[in-house]
């Protein structure tokens, strides 16, 4: 930890980078040991190596895996729903809400980015649960996270429907929900490159969303814009800055905590990332700044600008709602008219990369399950471009059909179904906490040096401890209004429906395996290692990055032409 606060990443100690980058690659500090993961706690001996298959490509770039870990945050959360967590809590509430929650995710991602970077695969909820704690939570948790998002990409497949038909109302809303498909099924289809290269844009184009939504706001509050000086005037309006105080807060913790679900999905293309040791903990450092900037300067010039008792605040809940979405009244009252139309654009544009992000996230969480022999095999099918098809072709027939279960007119057992989602994410966070506890007492208890990971998340183990404390929160929070102040059956049945689903999901594998709990001395920590992908040849070793000089970037400047 510097003394700036940032957290602390290292490369190795001196003689693993001289090990690393020169003939000799073996550190005594990774010493092979048996392999118990990989044959017994498994249960398949071709779970962890088989060379004789298609592999994933490493092809993701550093820039598409920073925008991916930006974009991933940004979302119909933010440009919604934050309404609702300024009618809940008030300007400044909400403000505490997001900080809150924000440095709660923070240090979720830089757990996930420490386990991530030092064992760097395509499933980290399944791959860790199962390797660090029970094989049975880790079958669970990969079939729990595949479930999640499927049923995400077929509520975003009903979000496009409704969001296309804001201008062409006329149109049979299933035509623009079957192209959305198309569209997703084919950026994932041609390669782990298309993917990334569909993200980086559409998550730049969230960004600067952001960043003029910021500006404008500035010069809305100062009244450059709109002809009238706001200031603090609505921090003092009925119900602010602090709406029903710590009650208030809470609740709007609990949505807070839901906007920020998808920023897990980093840990996931860490599997393809072409240069895990430097990418990774550049694209987790970034998660801090992001939040700082994109979520809490948007909620602050929201507070700002629209008063909390804005009738508005509370209606705009949904994609349909874009008109009198925060984002949209402030631009409005900058003298945007148009600006319903370009916040339903770049919704539509958040919707299909929440859908992308979902169907890749599937796609290589059910390939890892199959390889693992906790999926049918066949879906094991990978392209020569790394793209594993049957898995990908699985997903979305199965979120096909959840869309279809849409249309049918039982709304109640699509919303039964969606609320799956919800609640699982929370989860997942969750397994992220205890399973990097697990991994870092055993670490330590091998008698390895933690200053040797190629990544060291900041706070352990206050970090995960605090998350793991407020997710519990959330999870109990999250059923308050269907408990109090009267008792709702099937709105608590809806909101808790994903905890049973696990349950039977780890308890059926448990019976039928005989899984038993990881003892913290079995722990494997050589099999599928990065230093161990690198001395094989499966990672291409970059030299490691030195100090940050400004200087560095105008170099081209001193630059002599070469000469044949």
């Amino acid at each position: 930890m510097g003394s700036n606060g940032d957290i602390q990443v290292t490369t190795g100690s001196l003689h693993h980078r001289a090990s690393t980058y020169s003939g000799d690659r073996h550190s005594d500090s990774f010493q092979p040991k048996d392999n118990v993961y990989e044959e017994k706690h498994i249960g398949s001996p071709n779970s962890i190596k088989e060379h004789d298959e298609p592999k994933l490509k490493r092809r993701l770039k550093g820039r598409q895996m920073g925008m991916i870990a930006i974009g991933g945050t940004i979302g119909t959360g933010l440009f919604i729903g934050s309404g609702t967590t300024l009618a809940t809590a008030g300007p400044a509430g909400s403000l505490v809400a997001y900080l809150v929650i924000g440095s709660m995710v923070f240090f979720v991602c830089t757990s996930l980015g420490e386990m991530s970077t030092f064992i760097p695969t395509s499933d980290p909820f399944n791959h860790f649960a199962a390797r660090f704690m029970d094989p049975a939570l880790g079958f669970a948790f990969g079939w729990n996270y595949w479930c999640s998002w499927m049923l995400t990409v077929a509520s975003e497949l009903v979000a496009c429907g409704i969001i296309v038909q804001y201008w062409l109302p006329h149109i049979n809303g299933i035509v623009w929900s079957l192209i959305a498909l198309v569209i997703m099924f084919l950026l994932n289809a041609i390669s782990v490159r298309g993917y990334g290269e569909a993200e980086f844009w559409m998550s730049s184009l969230k960004v600067l969303t952001v960043f003029v939504f910021i500006i404008v706001g500035i010069l809305t509050v100062t009244g450059v814009t709109g002809g009238d000086f706001i200031g603090g005037r609505n921090w003092h309006v009925e119900g602010a800055p602090f709406k029903d105080h710590i009650v208030g807060i809470l609740k709007a913790c609990i949505v807070a905590a839901f906007s920020f679900q998808g920023t897990e999905i980093v840990g996931v293309t860490v599997g393809e990332s072409a240069n895990p040791r430097r990418d990774v903990p550049r694209a987790i450092k970034s998660v801090f700044w992001r939040i700082l900037f994109f979520y809490i300067s948007s909620i602050l010039i929201i507070g700002l600008v629209i008063p909390n008792n804005n009738k508005n605040l509370v209606e705009a809940g949904g994609v349909g709602d874009v008109g009198i979405s925060p984002f949209t009244m402030v631009f409005e009252l900058a003298g945007a008219s148009w600006a319903a139309h370009i916040m339903n654009a770049v919704v539509l544009i958040t919707v299909l990369s929440a859908g992308n992000s979902g169907l890749y996230a599937c796609t290589r969480v059910m390939w890892v399950l199959a390889k693992e022999g906790k999926a049918p095999r066949f879906l094991r099918k990978v392209t020569k471009h790394g793209v594993p098809i049957w898995a990908l072709t699985f997903t979305a027939l199965w979120s096909t059909v959840i869309f279809c279960i849409s249309l049918a007119g039982n709304q109640d057992v699509y919303v039964f179904l969606i609320n799956l989602s919800g609640l699982s994410g929370i989860g997942f966070w969750m397994g992220i906490g205890l399973c990097h506890w697990r991994f870092r007492r055993a670490y330590v208890a091998q008698g390895y040096d933690v200053k040797d990971l190629p990544y060291r998340a900041a706070f352990f183990p206050f970090g995960p401890i605090y998350a793991l404390v407020l997710l519990v929160i959330i999870i109990i929070g999250q059923g308050y209004g269907t408990i109090w102040p009267k008792f709702d059956a099937l709105g608590f049945v809806s909101t808790y429906l994903a905890l049973p689903l696990f349950l039977i999901f780890w308890l059926t594998w448990k019976y039928t395996k005989k899984t038993k709990w990881v003892n913290m001395l079995d722990i494997d920590l050589t099999t599928g290692t990065l230093l161990e992908m690198e001395q094989n040849g499966e990672i291409d070793v970059f030299p490691p990055d030195g100090p940050w000089n400004w200087k560095k970037y105008f170099r081209w400047m001193k630059r002599k032409p070469t000469t044949e």
